[in-house]
């Protein structure tokens, strides 16, 4: 019975996501694979790092932990920064608060502040708002200052609509998305690429994961054997009190 419900609660999330047309998160999300992660920074590099910076990574850092040639690096920046600097975006606060109203964030910590399944779920749950300024609205982020960069990939969703009725007057919620028509990718395609990027995000916000987490494997196995070692030297300290 305990098994039962264990199951139930894992797959609970799933069900929830599949009810408002947003795909489940996939299973391998947040590798350290170098190709994912490579393939993942040049989307960044290509659909995001127009409008948002990665301030706390260094052009040439990302190179050497991404294993990226030296002409794949200067291909990747599209400004006049040079490798050994931060990355910043090509847009000025000042335009980006003028088109947008607000200056899009920093994502150097963004997986690490909300979460894989989080950014994974804005980046599929674009839908048609003729109402917004740019067209669309976002399931994950209600009205977010932003349009659907990646658009053009994935398609455009249609909002699927509920009327609720409140102190007596009915209005449509949105609870869900359709699946998105008009994208050169297809869905499978689609998801890939996300995966890949919030890959890149995953290791933007903390490069020296792989690392810290085979440093703690040796740490532990050092504890265990000090810990023998002051068991055996507690037994000879106390043997003449004995």
């Amino acid at each position: 019975m305990r098994a039962i419900l264990l199951a139930f609660l894992i797959l609970l999330p799933t069900c929830v996501w599949a009810t408002d047309g947003i795909p489940p998160l996939p299973i391998d999300l947040g590798s350290r694979d170098v190709s994912s992660l490579q393939r993942g920074f040049k989307a960044f590099q290509q659909y995001c790092s127009g409008c948002h910076s990665t301030h706390y990574q260094r052009y040439n850092q990302v190179a050497n932990d991404l294993q990226l040639s030296d002409a794949q690096m200067s291909d990747a920046i599209l400004t006049d920064a040079k490798p050994f600097e931060l990355m910043e975006n090509a847009m000025s606060k000042k335009d980006a608060a003028r088109w947008f109203g607000v200056a899009p964030p920093d994502l150097t910590l963004v997986v690490r502040v909300r979460g894989e399944a989080w950014v994974y779920r804005f980046l599929q749950g674009f839908y048609r708002d003729p109402q917004r300024p740019f067209g669309v609205n976002n399931l994950q982020y209600p009205y977010v200052a932003m349009p659907h960069v990646l658009q053009d990939l994935q398609g455009l969703a249609e909002p699927i609509l509920e009327t609720e009725t409140i102190n007596g007057k009915a209005r449509q919620q949105v609870v869900g998305v359709s699946s998105p028509t008009g994208g050169q990718l297809s869905a499978t395609e689609y998801d890939r690429l996300v995966t890949d990027l919030i890959n890149y995000l995953a290791y933007s916000a903390e490069p020296m994961k792989t690392q810290r987490q085979q440093i703690g494997i040796w740490v532990l196995g050092f504890l265990v054997i000090f810990l023998f070692l002051a068991w055996l030297l507690k037994k000879e300290y106390w043997k003449d009190v004995h």
